[in-house]
């Protein structure tokens, strides 16, 4: 079972500065359209040979475009062993729809 958050949660959970890493997985070209302030990039290809970079103690939120990729991505996570990863529900188009920060 992939945990996931929806950007109203996301959002009140940045705002209150609660300590989540956003992981933005999409490829750079993607990434120049536009992304949620302060997430670390890490496209979804590299995850297998950078994952660990990703702190073991700390909520990690990933998002992609639709949700879709970061789903597939968090599975994957969690099979080595990370427990505290999170899918942006309906990712970065989602966000964008409640009308919260794109730099």
């Amino acid at each position: 079972m992939i945990n996931e958050i929806d950007s109203e949660s996301l959002h009140e959970r940045i705002a209150s500065g609660e300590g989540v890493l956003l992981v933005d997985i999409r490829t750079p070209a993607e990434i120049a359209q536009g992304a949620i302030p302060d997430a670390l990039q890490l496209p979804m290809h590299l995850i297998p040979v950078r994952m660990n970079e990703l702190p073991k103690d700390r909520d990690l939120v990933l998002y992609c475009r639709s949700g879709a990729r970061s789903y597939q991505a968090c599975a994957y996570m969690m099979q080595q062993g990370y427990d505290r990863v999170l899918n942006l529900r309906g990712g970065i188009i989602a966000w964008a729809r409640h009308g919260y920060p794109i730099a």
